[in-house]
């Protein structure tokens, strides 16, 4: 079910049934006591802090980590473990602490890092604020509004909110819930529900080491943007450098093209497989230079189990497509780039456990060759994907004068992952708009390393 990120409240305490008819001097009272109680409320209740026209936005950064190969003697086959996150910058607490979160608009509940361990050195210390305040068990927040966690909140031995979290990479982390006084944009704004992580497991140290947690974007109650109540909001990844922009708000600039939109794909009952509050979108087909690959609409279509659902997801690098259109978009890659480029064959090699299709190319090479557009082709719009963005050179690896290179469309089925995922990496240079009110995304094509100096974002 969509959920509007902005809530109004109305407060109607007594309403009269129809069949009830008071004496003239109790209404009196009871019009004078709401006249009273609404004063009181609309004075010391606190109020939405963002308006639906004011635009803030935010320094994005590419953050580049820490590889590690490990090869296995029984197979020679290569495991990779290798992240690039967007990063953005905020401040917590009372007084305030900075920290730093990767963008993920694939997950719910944003989290913070509380306990200093050797892997996470950069922490939210709950000690060193006033404002700090974990949340009981038995309140609604914890009862009602963690519904759509994949984990249910449990209970702790002291009756607070316990929360786990877990990830398609194996990551997984635990704390409590608790509310802190968050500074975005103007007056700090009290209230705002996060997880307090006091463990959990890794399978990237290095990330751990150089962020503080987590920012949920996705569509949730709980999620950042539901909590702020910005109706849209926007990012730019730059495909040159570090640099990118986060915006919450509209983004009406004289410079960015009109924007290509496609609908939000919306599920009313619960299916296994359907994540509800991602912001899913209907993949209709994929081209390969002018050729529409040759696939029947339906392996497009999420199953009567919601397995096939397309995601545009910031938290995940590269593209993941299930098998069947994998393999067709592999093949089609092949054969369009014969001549041009070298297959890396070796059979035991996969770049990062589900990208099978890479590439030797001469590391003294002025650039890359000039290869095929790959289109991902939704309902309304279109991705497209070109030049530098379709091959990933590995770093590290190479086999004599020659780099490696992999093809940055991975197969689904080999990550256990029964769905598409549009990563960011083929969404650099892109405008991408989250329009929760009209419940649809939006793209254009831009510099983003320019946009993010038209904004005046250094980073």
């Amino acid at each position: 079910m969509f959920r509007l990120p902005l809530i109004a409240f109305y407060l109607n305490p007594l309403r009269t049934p129809p069949s009830f008819k008071p004496q003239k001097t109790l209404m009196a009272s009871i019009n004078i006591f709401l006249l009273q109680l609404s004063i009181f409320l609309l004075i010391f209740l606190p109020k939405p802090c963002f308006p639906k026209n004011q635009t803030l936005f935010f320094p994005l950064k590419t953050q580049a980590l820490a590889h590690y190969y490990n090869y296995r003697a029984t197979a020679n086959k290569l495991s990779f473990h290798h992240n690039v996150s967007l990063t953005v910058s905020l401040k917590l607490g009372s007084p305030p602490q900075d920290v730093t979160m990767v963008l993920d608009t694939g997950s719910e509940l944003s989290w913070l890092h509380c306990k200093k361990t050797v892997s996470f050195n950069s922490i939210f210390n709950p000690l060193l604020s006033s404002s700090y305040s974990p949340v009981p068990c038995n309140s609604p927040t914890c009862k009602i509004k963690t519904q759509d966690l994949p984990v249910p909140a449990s209970c702790d031995p002291k009756g607070l909110c316990r929360v786990t979290l877990t990830y398609a990479d194996l990551t997984s982390t635990e704390g409590n819930l608790a509310t802190e006084t968050i500074l975005i944009g103007g007056p700090a704004r009290p209230g705002f529900v996060f997880g307090c992580m006091d463990s959990g497991s890794s399978s990237n140290s290095q990330e751990d080491a150089r962020t503080t947690g987590l920012m949920g974007m996705n569509r949730g109650s709980l999620s950042f943007i539901t909590q702020m109540g910005f109706p849209k909001f926007s990012y730019c990844i730059s495909g040159v450098d570090s640099s990118g922009v986060l915006l919450f708000g509209d983004a009406s600039f004289a410079w960015l093209k009109p924007l290509s939109y496609t609908p939000l794909v919306r599920i009313s009952k619960p299916l296994p497989y359907f994540d509800r509050v991602a912001y899913s979108v209907q993949l209709e087909g994929i081209k390969v230079g002018s050729k529409v690959l040759n696939l029947p609409k339906s392996v497009f279509i999420p199953d009567h189990t919601g397995a096939g659902q397309t995601m545009v997801d910031s938290g995940t690098q590269f593209t993941f497509l299930l098998g069947e259109v994998y393999s067709a978009l592999k093949n089609e890659f092949i054969q369009q780039t014969k001549g041009i480029l070298r297959v890396f064959d070796d059979p035991n090699f996969v770049f990062q456990g589900a990208m099978d299709l890479c590439y030797l190319i001469e590391s003294t090479g002025p650039s890359l060759p000039r290869l095929p557009i790959v289109s991902l082709m939704f309902s309304g719009a279109e991705m497209s994907v070109s030049g530098e963005r379709l091959l990933y050179r590995v770093p590290g690896l190479s086999r004599g004068r020659d780099s490696v290179y992999c093809f940055t469309f991975g197969n689904s089925d080999l990550l256990g992952i029964e769905a598409f995922v549009i990563g960011h990496h083929h969404q650099q240079n892109l405008w991408v708009e989250f329009d929760l009110i009209n419940s649809r995304v939006g793209f254009a094509e831009v510099r983003c390393d320019i946009a993010s100096k038209r904004l005046g974002i250094i980073v």
